[in-house]
């Protein structure tokens, strides 16, 4: 094998800007009584900070400061995490979140970024593969098992390691890959995802592992359209760390 290649899902593998993203701006606008939907760059903003990888922490975040805008404290919110979460879940996955079969949600509408095809170019080009996300379990699998009709791909999910801009989880999947294929110690590690924490994955990872090649590609999301937003965001990602930045996920290879 030439190297290990890991997967961001959402953005990557995944358009969440009708799912998540949607969610999301659901459930700050029902938390802040409807007086404010963040927009897309409001969302992109707050990513760029590089800590806000998980979409339930982010959206608690957004409603928080909408409050402080208004001239309250945090502490002031009533609003407990497992309610945003649980509003959040049922915009996303829909009525029953914990039965995939009858998901209804936004998840259900997803466009796919990939096919079953790239993944088998990738083996045939000698690529071994897997998936590091802060989407839930439940969600990835959906999307990698139902959707793309993967045969049990290595995937470390939410439930399975800390957040990103952590390396944890990146560690866990090439261990997976590695023991599953047998393959040689230190194979070089591409990491692709769409956001600053990602990028910010794969520093912390070399200075953890300074043995090993980590390689950082990131990724535009399907929301940046037009020249000027390709660019402002190609920046944001390279500052954080890419070595290099591609317009889809295909464009890898």
């Amino acid at each position: 094998m030439k190297s290990i290649v890991i997967f961001d899902i959402d953005g990557v593998i995944r358009d969440v800007t009708g799912s998540y993203r949607r969610a999301l701006a659901d459930t700050v606008e029902y938390y802040t009584n409807y007086n404010y939907r963040p927009s897309m760059d409001d969302i992109d903003n707050l990513k760029a900070e590089g800590i806000w990888n998980n979409d339930w922490e982010g959206s608690q975040e957004l409603i928080l400061r909408y409050f402080e805008s208004i001239g309250k404290s945090r502490d002031d919110v009533s609003y407990r995490y497992s309610d945003i979460v649980n509003f959040f879940q049922s915009r996303y996955r829909g009525s029953q979140p914990d039965k995939p079969e009858t998901w209804e949600g936004y998840i259900t509408t997803e466009p796919l970024l990939v096919t079953q095809t790239y993944f088998t170019t990738l083996t045939a080009n000698k690529y071994s593969w897997g998936f590091f996300s802060g989407a839930t379990r439940g969600s990835a699998e959906y999307i990698l098992k139902h959707r793309l009709a993967l045969e049990n791909p290595v995937l470390i999910a939410m439930e399975d390691a800390l957040g990103k801009p952590d390396p944890t989880g990146l560690f866990l999947a090439v261990q997976l890959i590695e023991e599953k294929l047998s393959l040689p110690s230190l194979l070089p590690v591409v990491y692709l995802g769409d956001t600053v924490a990602d990028m910010t994955t794969i520093i912390n990872a070399r200075k953890i592992q300074p043995e090993r090649e980590f390689i950082a590609v990131g990724v535009l999301p399907p929301h940046i359209q037009g020249d000027e937003n390709i660019n402002k965001y190609s920046q944001q990602l390279l500052k954080a760390g890419a070595n290099k930045v591609v317009l889809k996920v295909t464009d890898f290879i």
